[in-house]
């Protein structure tokens, strides 16, 4: 190449380097898995972890992660060579867009995980560099699970996280393998540990069993009374105890929260005023329950989220404060006093989802159902339009930029 004819002193890896970020050179033939319709589901569920680039190629961005994203792929085939283990694999969103769809992909490229077929929440956020990813993937690797050498340890258990313990009888089990598969999917949310045999055998009195420990001292250890190799059971507990039924967003986790693709529910409170916040969990708990996968139950900082509440007409001072943010605008309930009334916030997040609040956005209060005078079913002669169930605000900017500009503002 011309390059090389004028620089002929010029480090050939440098060069490399240049050209494989340019896209110009691939060394090496890289294993990336093209991934349509037809094999998505069977490559991925066959695979204890994949690594998915969700591309346009008409994206800049795209067109030069795809050398980086190849020579990852070589270095990481490398050192796991077995084909089930590690999987690189690719997704053209324009010819594929019912899968861009599925997973929710809103830009490009993204680089999601999975393991076992299952999406893990957290994409891949790190550096687009060969080492960064590689070094990532090696990370995944890492068993989640400590085991225990003496029941000593537990004397030292961390208490400030959540905690989740397996008395095993022996390593190679079938109950073993689903506690694994699940702490490999949950490792972030929670510390996952397990003892065998001799180390166990006083917490087997009744067999193999899993306790959870939750954060604080006083608080009793649960235990899973399900099926131990039972994986979709195992994971369904193990995720309601190491994922809050309501979690904090923070300037660190907001972009990620709102890549779950679900609408918000958040408290705006004052850090010091747990009790504003246990009483909201408590309802959530109470009203909500059902609605959980379907809205994100969300607290937040008053202080920290001072540029956002003035968004929203409100200022710490109001705290504290309910709102729904559905990432097209942003509903606040109308008087947090009003939260322990029986179906009161459960109503406010049915509108939502029924579309009442979008439509009074726009319109104004619903009309009644039926004519001013006549009888509605099992009840008084309507006179009045029903009150509404948020207070009209501005259109909400989109969760990216409300998270950035309240951080430039700290």
């Amino acid at each position: 190449m011309k390059l090389l004819a004028i620089y002929p002193s010029l480090d050939i890896r440098f060069v490399t380097v240049v050209l494989l970020a340019m896209g110009l050179s691939t060394p090496g033939q890289a294993e990336i898995t093209s991934l349509d319709s037809a094999n998505i589901d069977d490559v991925l569920n066959n695979a204890a972890v994949s690594i998915v680039n969700f591309y346009a190629d008409w994206c800049r961005f795209s067109q030069m992660l795809h050398p980086i994203f190849e020579e990852s792929s070589n270095i990481v085939r490398e050192e796991f060579p077995e084909t089930k283990q590690v999987v690189f694999a690719r997704v053209d969103c324009d010819q594929h867009s019912d899968i861009a769809q599925r997973y929710r992909i809103t830009k490009y490229p993204t680089l999601k995980m999975f393991r076992n077929g299952m999406m893990m929440k957290r994409e891949y956020r790190g550096q687009r560099s060969v080492a960064a990813i590689a070094d990532f993937i090696r990370q995944q690797q890492v068993n989640p699970v400590k085991e225990l050498q003496s029941m000593e340890e537990m004397n030292t258990l961390d208490r400030s996280k959540r905690n989740i313990i397996a008395y095993f009888e022996s390593k190679d089990s079938e109950s073993y393998n689903t506690y694994a598969k699940v702490a490999n999917i949950l490792r972030d949310d929670c510390t996952f540990l397990s003892a065998f045999g001799a180390t166990s055998q006083a917490e087997r009195f009744s067999g193999d069993n899993i306790i959870y420990k939750p954060v604080g001292e006083s608080i009793a250890e649960m235990v899973y009374l399900g099926s131990l190799t039972n994986f979709d059971l195992t994971y369904a507990w193990a995720q309601d105890k190491c994922v809050p039924l309501v979690r904090e967003i923070t300037f660190e986790n907001g972009e990620e929260l709102t890549e779950e693709g679900i609408p918000f529910l958040i408290l705006f409170h004052v850090k010091e005023d747990t009790q504003s916040l246990e009483k909201f969990q408590h309802e959530v708990a109470r009203q909500l329950i059902s609605e959980k996968g379907s809205i994100n139950f969300l607290h937040a900082d008053c202080e920290k989220f001072r540029h956002p509440l003035l968004h929203i007409q409100k200022t710490p001072a109001d705290c504290p404060v309910i709102a729904i943010d559905s990432f097209r605008h942003m509903y606040v309930y109308p008087d947090y006093k009003d939260l322990n009334i029986p179906g009161k916030l459960r109503q406010f997040v049915l509108d939502l989802h029924s579309g009442k609040l979008h439509r009074e956005f726009h319109h104004g209060p619903d009309p009644t159902d039926s004519t001013p005078g006549q009888e509605e079913t099992g009840g008084e002669a309507a006179s009045s339009p029903p009150e509404s169930s948020f207070q009209k605000l501005a259109p909400s900017e989109t969760r990216y930029t409300i998270l950035n500009r309240g951080r430039d503002e700290l």
